[in-house]
């Protein structure tokens, strides 16, 4: 009796194995979703294949007259070749509108663009304003063009290969007979959180594509954004490196920078007050200051930094001290801190030896000092010298 319990409740308790599915049946499923979408569309075909439509259906109708040819020959060669053209004319497009930056980039880094831009600078306070053409392009501008179209280049490049390759993917989704109202959707949805989550890192990415574009500042150029103030080392689309004078790298976003001020763009200026005191002759300094000027231009050193004629715009400002006096030299980019060091050294040398005195720091005068240490006589003492 036991034994027989024991042998129904293991019968009862072990599970029955189920069949494992046959490749035959995985294959045979793969064969009929293939028919379903091959009768999807060859009846698709069939419902647009007209004589006077230009499709492979429509051209075989209409030599031939055979529809169900025409048919079929839609199904094995129409779909393939309209995807074949698709992505073919997205490669062409593709081709050519990189062909079209290459060329605008090779321009701007020629400058063929704009060669000769005419700037106006004015020449100070009280003094009008002159007209200047600039120089031939120096070796820094011509790298900062090339810096710059180059990343121009590679941003536009960017941009027509993504935009080229979602059209053509809808494009051939949509031959396919997928729905791609969904795929737009996610893809809406999807802007709308990036453009929420994201607003700082677009702000820095659309900030930095239009100063590229404008060329406001470039790699070796010297600027003050702010924050930071350096020598730029890196332009990207995000972020702008710097180096100050102390060599720190500052790492600026470009979304954050609401002023530039370039030093090194197109030409600069060196500027120098000279303080002397009031008892000179004003305009025999002013002579001494242009003739020191015009020399360090006549120097081959200095030749090729100076640009322009120095000037001596005459007296700044009257101060406590004495009266200052400004001068200024139009230079190349970056050297007017070399040609201003130079020139305060020569000033100070001549100054010198003209006998002008410069007054840069106010002096303290103490007076009747030599009484205040001899002991002073009583006034019984003072009595008897009047007396005698």
């Amino acid at each position: 009796m036991l034994p027989a319990l024991l042998s129904l409740l293991v019968s009862t308790t072990t599970p029955t194995p189920t069949p494992a599915p046959t490749s035959s049946g995985a294959i045979s499923g793969i064969a009929d979703a293939l028919n379903n979408s091959l009768d999807g569309i060859s009846a698709q075909s069939a419902a647009a294949c007209q004589e006077s439509d230009i499709s492979v259906c429509g051209l075989v109708v209409r030599f031939t007259g055979q529809k169900e040819l025409g048919q079929i020959l839609e199904v094995v060669l129409g779909t393939p070749l309209r995807l074949l053209l698709i992505i073919g004319v997205g490669v062409l497009v593709r081709r050519a509108l990189h062909r079209v930056i290459d060329r605008l980039s090779e321009r701007i880094a020629t400058g063929a663009a704009n060669a000769t831009p005419s700037r106006t600078a004015a020449t100070g306070t009280g003094t009008g304003g002159t007209e200047s053409n600039d120089s031939a392009p120096t070796p820094l501008l011509t790298t900062r063009r090339q810096a710059r179209s180059r990343t121009l280049a590679q941003v536009l490049r960017s941009i027509t290969t993504i935009a080229i390759t979602v059209i053509v993917v809808l494009m051939v989704l949509q031959e396919l007979s997928f729905s791609v109202a969904p795929l737009l959707s996610i893809a809406g949805v999807f802007g709308v959180a990036l453009g929420f989550g994201a607003q700082s890192l677009v702000r820095d990415v659309v900030s930095g594509m239009f100063m590229i574009v404008e060329d406001q500042y470039g790699v070796g150029d010297v600027v003050d954004v702010g924050a930071a103030s350096g020598s730029v080392e890196a332009v990207g689309l995000r972020i702008t490196r710097l180096r100050d004078v102390n060599g720190t790298v500052w790492y600026v976003r470009n979304g954050e920078i609401l002023r530039v001020g370039n030093q090194s763009q197109g030409w600069a200026r060196a500027v120098l007050d000279v303080n002397i005191g009031y008892t000179e002759d004003i305009d025999h300094a002013e002579e001494v200051l242009l003739e020191t000027a015009q020399q360090l231009r006549a120097d081959e050193r200095f030749a090729a930094f100076v640009i322009d004629e120095p000037e001596v715009w005459g007296v700044e400002a009257l101060t406590t001290d004495g009266v200052v006096m400004r001068v200024v030299v139009k230079t190349q980019p970056l050297q007017q801190w070399v040609v201003a060091r130079e020139l305060r050294r020569r000033i100070k040398q001549r100054l010198d030896a003209e006998g002008i005195e410069m007054r840069t720091m106010p002096r303290t005068v103490v007076i009747n000092e030599d009484e205040e240490d001899e002991p002073r006589p009583s006034p019984a003492a003072r009595a008897d010298d009047l007396d005698h």
